[in-house]
């Protein structure tokens, strides 16, 4: 069911870039057209087309939804990855009451492209049936195709209420005269490029190698992470991965998507030794000639039945 949720959000970042929100700083009604413009879009603007959104929801007016969404619109949630058409069928199915925003925060990539994250919570059915209100992090991208800025992809995942920590045990003493272990020199990281998918496989090696230096070289310095359990900044996501063994995932379902010349969406799935999986996707994008990740989301699969 939480694909819903998903499509609901992603209406939000469709708003964020495309026909029937406000192309500048004045709304406009769901059902009208905003004039073409090449200049860049403001956090005020893309804000206003994200909510916009969410009214045309409301209204259940699926033609103007559409028209707000690029043609190669992409929409990842706990139960697979959806192109333009699949979820517009899928929200015929939604009914959005109520929904709330918090902690609005956009990203440039460049004159024709951001991204905007935020706090969702949301109330409505889905099929009749009423799912989780949230809250929900969210992440939306929006493109300049031609004067016109549409929403290209949208991902969620629902905050993970917070557990009493579990004490970590004593670290055990090393008894004197013991040798230092050695470990063999990891090769050095691969430099980030248009290739997407390469630049994921190189970050999860430097997981692997324990090259936290290596990995931090390859995120720009206002990168955001948004996991259930928190949304980090680039040091607060370097040492979350530290705590993390590398060795005991499996990536598969590799898709890469151009946003622009300067940027590309990768997303793929991870499977957890235990058996749990997550969807995780990264945004990749150019700076002064170098290639950084600039956002990177993960959502856990549901194993409920649908």
């Amino acid at each position: 069911m939480k694909k819903l949720f998903a499509l609901v959000s992603f209406l939000v970042l469709a708003a964020a870039c495309t026909t029937e929100p406000p192309v500048n700083k004045a709304p406009v009604n769901a059902n009208t057209t905003p004039a073409k413009s090449t200049a860049p879009v403001s956090e005020a603007d893309a804000t206003a087309r994200e909510k916009a959104v969410w009214d045309a929801l409301k209204k259940k007016d699926m033609d103007a939804f559409g028209n707000m969404l690029a043609t190669d619109y992409i929409e990842v949630s706990d139960d697979g990855v959806f192109n333009k058409a699949a979820i517009i069928n899928e929200l015929k199915d939604l009914a959005v009451s109520d929904v709330s925003f918090s902690d609005w925060k956009m990203l440039p990539i460049d004159a024709d492209a951001v991204v905007l994250t935020y706090n969702a919570t949301i109330k409505g059915t889905f099929k009749g049936k009423a799912f989780p209100e949230g809250p929900y992090r969210a992440a939306s991208a929006w493109v300049n195709r031609d004067g016109k800025w549409q929403a290209f992809y949208y991902q969620e995942t629902m905050v993970k209420k917070a557990e009493t920590p579990t004490p970590t045990p004593a670290k055990a003493a090393t008894p004197a005269g013991t040798p230092k272990s050695t470990t063999t020199p990891a090769a050095k990281a691969a430099e980030p490029g248009p290739d997407a998918v390469a630049n994921e496989k190189a970050v999860w090696e430097t997981f692997k190698n324990r090259d936290y230096d290596a990995f931090a070289a390859m995120l720009a310095p206002e990168f955001v992470e948004l996991e259930p359990d928190g949304a980090y900044d680039k040091a607060g996501t370097i040492n979350g991965v530290k705590m993390m063994d590398a060795a005991k995932f499996d990536l598969s379902e590799w898709k890469a998507i151009k946003m622009d010349d300067d940027a590309t969406l990768v997303t793929y799935l991870v499977r957890a030794a235990n058996g749990d999986q997550d969807r995780h996707s990264t945004i990749w994008f150019k700076r002064d000639g170098k290639w950084m990740g600039l956002l990177h989301i993960g959502t856990p699969v549901d194993k409920a039945p649908k």
